[in-house]
């Protein structure tokens, strides 16, 4: 995957700019609060995913227009593309000049990662935020498993719609039964494309680990369901009672957890700051790793303002592990940044995007 040309008009605070960003390493620097993350996330938009700063896609708008346009020039298996997102009432997308029904449908077709210090917080954080990243992971890989997400998520909320309706008289409990079986069904699915993806990712995960780290212990990744999935669909008619003096969900993939297991003893419950920041490394880096071995092509790599959160030694692996791929990395002085790859470097100002030097 190789970004070629970047574009965009009226997208948050920067000014209508066009830039052919380097095939490696490309720096774009500048002050806080000027653009420099706005840029990672317009091109974030690309792989079919909510930005990973907002829900609100009014939010993407420059605060004195209506609508906004991004587009990108990029080359994938070899064949050169063109997508421009509109993002007005909605997001639209077009793709090689074809309208596409869901901007969501970018999904398998630009793939990116991206690492913020939130993500440094993966192992240590809510279940919901390891959820995020598998979800997000894995619809890049497989844009059906997205399809499954979406039928799950309506039929979970219909369900604990249901429930409170229940508990107020408004409603009978059979009519649980189409929303039960739909969550049986796309959970049980749900569940297993999660147990794949970890399954390929474990490798990769455990040899970043100690390749940061230099640990010799044993390292493993677990998935933990509250339900096997040939279960689902049993445990949520028996849970029913409860459910409805809760008024929510007690069984699904939605309440899933993963851990993260060193000589068998949970990093989360008991590992060291160090060892969690390391561990949440070593998954958002093998996240590229899987999206190669599973699609045959490296993503775009996006790395807001995270190495400045990084020691000298994380940093210098990080950058020598990422080489292979096309980098964005937002920080406020590239001097900052020890062994930085040549490439381009861009200067963000008041929303101008400004092309500094060629490293």
């Amino acid at each position: 995957m190789l970004i070629k040309e970047i574009g965009g008009k009226n997208f948050r605070n920067l000014e209508d700019f066009n830039i052919f960003p380097h095939e490696k390493m490309n720096v774009i620097c500048g002050e806080n609060a000027q653009g420099k993350t706005n840029l990672l996330e317009l091109i974030w938009l690309f792989t079919g995913a909510k930005s990973f700063r907002t829900n609100k896609d009014a939010e993407l708008i420059n605060k004195n227009e209506t609508k906004s346009r991004i587009n990108v020039g990029y080359i994938s298996e070899e064949i050169e593309k063109e997508a421009q997102i509109e993002i007005e009432n909605r997001r639209k997308a077009i793709l090689n000049g074809k309208k596409l029904s869901s901007a969501s449908l970018m999904a398998g077709n630009f793939c990116a990662i991206v690492f913020s210090p939130d993500d440094l917080t993966l192992i240590s954080g809510s279940p919901e935020k390891r959820r995020r990243f598998l979800d997000v992971a894995i619809s890049q890989i497989y844009p059906k498993y997205l399809e499954i997400l979406k039928r799950y998520v309506r039929a979970l909320s219909q369900r604990n719609y249901l429930l409170k309706e229940i508990k107020m008289g408004k409603a009978d409990k059979e009519m649980l039964l189409p929303f039960e079986e739909e969550i049986a069904n796309s959970g049980s699915n749900i569940i297993k494309y999660r147990i794949r993806y970890l399954e390929i990712a474990q490798e990769f995960i455990t040899e970043i680990y100690k390749g940061i780290s230099s640990y010799k212990e044993s390292f493993r990744v677990e998935y933990l369901p509250v339900c096997t999935p040939d279960k689902l669909k049993e445990k949520l008619i028996l849970s029913r009672n409860d459910d409805i003096l809760s008024g929510f969900t007690s069984f699904g993939p939605h309440r899933d957890d993963i851990d993260f297991k060193i000589d068998e003893m949970s990093v989360r419950n008991f590992g060291s700051q160090g060892q969690k920041r390391s561990v949440a490394l070593s998954l958002k880096l093998s996240e590229a790793e899987v999206l190669k071995k599973v699609t045959g092509e490296y993503p775009v790599a996006l790395l807001d303002d995270v190495m400045s959160e990084l020691d000298p030694a994380r940093q210098n692996y990080v950058l020598n592990h990422i080489s292979k791929l096309q980098v964005f990395l937002t920080c406020c002085d590239p001097a900052n940044i020890k062994n930085l790859n040549k490439g381009n470097v861009y200067e963000i100002k008041n929303g101008n995007v400004f092309f500094k030097e060629e490293k």
